[in-house]
């Protein structure tokens, strides 16, 4: 009796979840995805929440598909990264103006905290990140994704989501700093072995690998399969090493299209293609529903100067320097216009999923307090919303305007 209960507990909040993941592109296309899906879903998830109306919960089930929904998430943003761009000069200018930002951010938040330096890192990890997976398709829908506007986005966007990870399993661990780092060195040989170990038998077994490519497009599904199990291996590893799911998500993402570039670039773009269907289609929509979901709007209206300062710390923290370097140094992004560069660090500037896991890990350790993690996701929707709209305004008004007779070259 109480296991029907339970599966109709569960179903019952599904349900809800399903029918705000489904209307949320509804909304947004009937506001010409000027408030894009991911806020409809954010808003959704806060109106169906415990904090309004109260009709959806977080079940055990749903907080276990919402997990997989941040798997998937960071998956795909991984699968969408050139490691070869990340180690490019470009690259390595992006990641120091990552370290850059992460340095103010933590001043700014040792300010704001009064010395707390655990709750000054919380604050500048959610300052400094970039929503690369909710960035992807906004770049691609707007035809930015194949322009230099796009690829620095996304070089800052590898940055910006693997970095603050890393930087969550070393700072904000239990352990101590080098016994996490050990950790992390034990994790990312494992995770290459993970990788490594299958690839090698495909190459030694021709016959095997012509028979799983071969049946790779069959109700069998062999390639999505396998990729699959290695995202489930990965999170399981950091769950077992306790380090954050996102960093074990993210690894079988970057690894995973690195060995399938390489040895198969079609089966590479058809991966991450089916991955997207079966993400977007629910689990990612489960995940930030279930975000909205967590979020007090009540006390962040109460909180509203707050969550305008935290914004605007976003915007100065992540974006400025990002455009300051822009123009000042040659950073090898092929950008030209002050428009575009200005667009680049409110493209980067945008964040959201690592909010959502930092600040989780900050309430869960009691850093933070759990209205303030409610502000602060909420500014993160906030980028989400304002960031990339006026980055597209900028960038179209940059490509209305004549090509500017001082290019970067020339200085």
């Amino acid at each position: 009796m109480a296991e029907g209960h339970l599966l109709l507990d569960n179903l019952q909040s599904m349900w809800w979840i399903a029918a705000a993941a489904f209307l949320a592109p509804v909304l947004a296309i009937l506001t010409r995805r000027v408030v894009p899906d991911v806020v409809w879903l954010l808003t959704l998830g806060v109106i169906i929440g415990p904090n309004v109306f109260g009709i959806a919960g977080q079940t055990e089930a749903v907080e276990f598909l919402s997990e997989l929904g941040v798997g998937f998430l960071f998956l795909l943003a991984g699968f969408e990264l050139n490691t070869s761009h990340m180690r490019s000069r470009q690259g390595k200018h992006a990641a120091l103006t990552w370290i850059i930002c992460a340095v103010l951010g933590v001043g700014a938040g040792l300010l704001l905290v009064d010395g707390d330096v655990r709750a000054a890192i919380v604050i500048a990890l959610a300052s400094t990140s970039t929503a690369l997976g909710v960035l992807l398709p906004i770049l691609k829908d707007s035809g930015l994704i194949a322009k230099p506007l796009g690829a620095a986005t996304m070089v800052h966007g590898a940055w910006g989501e693997l970095l603050p990870i890393v930087a969550m399993s070393l700072l904000l661990s239990t352990r101590g700093t080098w016994e996490a780092a050990a950790v992390l060195i034990v994790f990312a040989v494992a995770a290459v072995l993970a990788v490594v170990i299958p690839a090698r038998l495909f190459r030694r077994v021709p016959l095997l690998a012509k028979a799983f490519s071969y049946a790779s497009n069959t109700t069998m599904q062999t390639t999505l399969r396998l990729t699959v199990l290695l995202l489930i291996t990965l999170m399981l590893l950091t769950a077992a090493l306790d380090l954050d799911v996102a960093l074990g998500a993210f690894t079988a993402g970057i690894l995973g299209n690195a060995v399938f570039r390489a040895s198969a670039p079609k089966h590479a773009d058809e991966i991450a293609h089916k991955l997207e269907i079966v993400g977007f289609s629910l689990l990612v929509p489960v995940f930030f529903v279930t975000s909205g979901m967590n979020i007090d709007i009540l006390a962040v209206l109460r909180e509203w100067p707050l969550l305008i300062g935290f914004v605007a710390m976003i915007a100065i923290v992540r974006g400025a320097p990002i455009v300051i370097r822009e123009l000042l140094v040659k950073t090898d992004s092929g950008i030209r216009s002050t428009s575009e560069k200005v667009s680049l660090g409110l493209f980067a500037a945008t964040g959201l999923p690592i909010i959502v896991a930092v600040t989780h890990i900050g309430v869960s350790a009691e850093i933070i307090t759990a209205t303030n993690a409610s502000v602060m996701v909420t500014a993160g929707a906030v980028t989400v919303l304002l960031f990339p709209m006026i980055a597209q305004r900028l960038t179209r008004r940059a490509a209305s305007m004549p090509a500017d007779p001082h290019p970067d070259d020339a200085r």
